[in-house]
């Protein structure tokens, strides 16, 4: 019986969109970057000290690859990981829509599905975990919202109550006045936040408050995956710079929550497209002539982003022959092609990575069909099809 499990991977490799199985067993490759992930995913871990950083590369080279490969490596470190996309509808200068994102996509270790909040069923009031946030929400967030509705959600009995506020923690946020209702009802005092709360403010609270509860339940820290960041080419000029202004909170070690790591991966032609063709130094300087940081760090650290370079001939070859190895479980068959004869196959297929995949799975399924290879229809497509897909990264905003 053929192994699901090679199938599955050469099924996810042959439709071109990276899966975490794929990340598991092709992960040699790039030693150096992966060698100073690992290195800040131990600073986390082990020192609690938290830091980001951005990775860029062309269409195909690798980089959602790469970014499965840590989720797999932090996954099994007994980290928190969530992944997500930049999209319309999560567009960055929106942080509360990246919130509501990252708590859908987030995984807890040893879980395959995503999701957490029923965790939250698990805690008790009278909990030393209860005992420990509730004070962190109280002192030392920008509004003490949080104290309130995790106070509230801890103790009340209304289910539908218990509904609204899970909602609300999940980034539905619940209106300050029908928060007080229920607090008042449950304790029968009146809240007096020390500061309104706004989502276009404090969701930074958000995630300082999850990051904090997933560190006091025992795991090693909080690792966020954001791919498709060069959409943000797509927003409008100032909706682009309150962008970089938020991507700040998970780039910049003093603003980043506590025991996080983050990754931003991105279009390795955003610098030219937007940062250089958009002008987004000038355009920062016009809309916040007073308030350029942290919007400006995050430019330069966008500007100097390193670039996922193409594999060497060698690790191609190391990953061809890890393909033709997987093909013949999925198959149950043995191809016994040369790593020089697999890679040759591949040579019309263009310069990237990833349509050079394709185009050994079907050469390996035309020996297996037929027992010998002709022309591919990957290969036929090269020519038109292996340059870089960039969006369209025209000015408009995007609706509210």
């Amino acid at each position: 019986m053929y192994d699901m499990e090679a199938r599955h991977i050469i099924e996810a490799l042959r439709s071109g969109v990276p899966s975490r199985a794929v990340g598991q067993y092709f992960s040699e490759a790039r030693p150096k970057i992966m060698k100073d992930i690992s290195g800040r995913l131990d600073m986390v871990r082990e020192k609690g000290k938290s830091s980001g950083m951005i990775i860029s590369g062309k269409y195909g080279e690798g980089k959602t690859h790469l970014l499965n490969t840590v989720f797999n490596l932090a996954h099994s470190s007994n980290m928190v990981v969530s992944y997500l996309c930049l999209s319309k509808e999560t567009p960055m200068d929106k942080l509360h829509l990246v919130y509501q994102k990252a708590l859908q996509n987030l995984y807890l270790p040893g879980r395959q599905q995503p999701g957490f909040m029923h965790e939250l069923d698990k805690i008790s009031p009278n909990s030393p975990l209860a005992g420990e946030m509730l004070p962190f929400a109280a002192k030392y967030l920008e509004t003490d919202k949080l104290y309130y509705l995790f106070r509230s959600y801890l103790n009340t009995e209304d289910s539908d109550e218990k509904f609204l506020l899970l909602a609300d923690l999940e980034g539905d946020f619940v209106a300050n006045g029908s928060l007080k209702k229920i607090y008042k009802r449950i304790f029968g005092q009146v809240v007096k936040y020390n500061e309104n709360f706004t989502k276009t403010r404090h969701c930074g609270d958000y995630f300082s408050f999850m990051s904090h509860l997933f560190t006091q339940m025992g795991y090693d820290g909080w690792v966020i995956l954001v791919d498709e960041t060069e959409l943000m080419g797509r927003l409008g000029r100032k909706a682009r710079l309150n962008a970089y202004r938020n991507m700040a909170g998970f780039l910049l070690p003093d603003q980043c929550p506590e025991m996080t790591f983050s990754i931003f991966a991105l279009s390795a032609s955003y610098v030219e497209d937007v940062i250089e063709g958009k002008h987004e130094y000038m355009n920062l300087e016009e809309i916040y002539p007073e308030e350029q940081e942290p919007a400006r760090s995050v430019l330069d650290m966008l500007t100097k982003a390193p670039q996922l370079l193409p594999l060497t001939k060698e690790e191609i070859n190391e990953v061809l022959c890890k393909i033709q190895d997987f093909h013949g479980k999925a198959y149950e068959w043995t191809p016994n092609l040369s790593a020089a004869s697999l890679a040759a196959s591949t040579q019309s297929g263009g310069y990237l990575l990833r349509t050079k995949i394709r185009a050994a799975i079907e050469f390996l399924d035309q020996l297996y069909q037929y027992g010998k290879a002709g022309n591919t229809a990957v290969n036929e497509l090269g020519e038109e099809t292996f340059e870089e897909d960039v969006p369209a990264i025209d000015d408009f905003p995007i609706v509210p």
